[in-house]
């Protein structure tokens, strides 16, 4: 007997959710329910650049409670989304100077230190929401040795970096393919990105699995939210929406 066809997925996320951005990850919430008929996820830090503790926001923590209750997916986004390693060595210096502004807080981490972030930011997430996350992405989807090692130790469903979605426990890859995303921090980098998504609505269209990941800085450009609106738009239309547990599940029961 030929199994059923697996329906194509869309997976959808808001980045670096924090009280720091409350206003632009409303307008990238409001837009992307409008056009996604499903579960969004979001990514969330509790701290960022250490000035936006969500410890301190009781209103933010009721309105993450409130969309998580709603059926938001919420996952771990790092502690700070700061890179405070003070030099970095080979791949990851490159990585450091030429895929983030100074924002991969988990590629330069010992293995002891990532796993105290891992701990405390879940704490932080859970008590915001009332409920477990999902899983961890690593600002600026950048991981070293030491993150690696400690996240496949912290009991967490589900990561992602750029190219793929994984299980830590066992290390089953449950997804492939590149996310898509913008860049807000440069007209090059703006230019690439749009030129990027237009390519990746219809390259990427064959792939079972399709990521959208949008951030705060996104609004800030009209360009880019149009981008967003189309990329969406195109995607959902063919795509069941399903969250990183899903995926993760799936894969778990052999599918």
């Amino acid at each position: 007997m030929i199994p059923a066809r697996r329906a194509r997925q869309l997976v959808v996320s808001i980045h670096d959710v924090s009280p720091e951005f409350e206003p632009a990850v409303d307008r990238l919430h409001a837009q992307l329910t409008r056009l996604v008929r499903g579960p969004i996820s979001m990514l969330v830090v509790p701290d960022f650049w250490r000035k936006a503790p969500l410890a301190g926001a009781p209103a933010y923590r009721a309105k993450l409670r409130a969309w998580a209750d709603a059926g938001v997916e919420m996952l771990l986004h790092g502690w700070s989304h700061r890179d405070e390693t003070t030099r970095h060595r080979g791949l990851a210096s490159w990585k450091a100077r030429h895929m983030t502004a100074g924002e991969g807080e988990f590629l330069g981490l010992s293995r002891a230190e990532a796993a105290r972030r891992l701990r405390e930011g879940r704490a932080a997430v859970e008590d915001a929401i009332g409920r477990p996350v999902t899983g961890f992405v690593a600002p600026a989807w950048l991981y070293g040795e030491g993150a690696k090692a400690a996240l496949a130790e912290e009991g967490f469903e589900v990561a992602e970096d750029h190219f793929r979605v994984w299980r830590p426990g066992d290390g089953a890859i449950v997804a492939r393919g590149p996310v898509i995303s913008w860049a807000s921090r440069s007209r090059a980098r703006t230019l690439s990105s749009l030129a990027f998504a237009a390519f990746a609505r219809r390259a990427l269209a064959p792939l079972p699995t399709l990521r959208i990941a949008v951030h705060p800085g996104d609004v800030r450009k009209a360009s880019i939210l149009d981008s967003i609106e189309q990329t969406v738009r195109t995607a959902a239309a063919g795509r069941q929406s399903v969250t990183y547990r899903d995926l993760a599940a799936v894969a778990s029961r052999g599918a």
